[in-house]
């Protein structure tokens, strides 16, 4: 889908998330960065609430995902778990554990740069965000910034093929 067909402020936050994207890269972490956008209190125009980058390798943690580290700050930093009113922007597609977590944390929509053909779980290889079984389903916007989203990721594996890193 061509850019143009987007909104500015989604442009404008995938931008941001590409930027923590690019910051994962430089930890040699999977180049992946989140930003929560919302409302911090009624009547009051949408912000960066929370921000995320990839920190598996830096942390141990196999959980640590962009996704979910925003989750978490938005929830402490807004003291509630239930996240109704925001969106989340992320630079590669979710996979199936952040898309559990963003069905449990009431996500209103989830805006994402490019699929992830081998762990995608919002279109690629499953429709988590879209089962009527699940008791919320966030709409979902995709594409956002694509090809820029797709050639941080490209790069940095090449970078690690071309240097034996794992």
């Amino acid at each position: 889908m061509n850019n143009a067909s987007f909104s500015d402020q989604d442009m404008v936050y995938m931008k941001e998330a590409l930027k923590l994207a690019e910051l994962a890269s430089q930890d040699g972490e999977v180049p992946v960065g989140a930003i929560l956008v919302g409302s911090p209190g009624e009547g009051m125009d949408p912000e960066i609430i929370s921000k995320g980058f990839n920190r598996r390798e830096c942390d141990h943690d196999p959980m640590a995902h962009a996704e979910l580290l925003a989750l978490r700050e938005a929830s402490k930093k807004l003291k509630r778990w239930r996240l109704t009113g925001c969106t989340l922007y992320v630079t590669l597609e979710p996979c199936l554990m952040c898309a559990g977590a963003i069905v449990l944390s009431r996500v209103d929509r989830v805006v994402y740069g490019t699929p992830d053909p081998k762990a995608g779980a919002v279109e690629s290889l499953y429709e988590t965000l879209k089962d009527r079984r699940l008791n919320h389903r966030p709409s979902v916007t995709s594409g956002v910034l694509k090809d820029e989203c797709s050639v941080v990721l490209k790069e940095f594996f090449a970078k690690k093929r071309n240097t034996g890193a794992c």
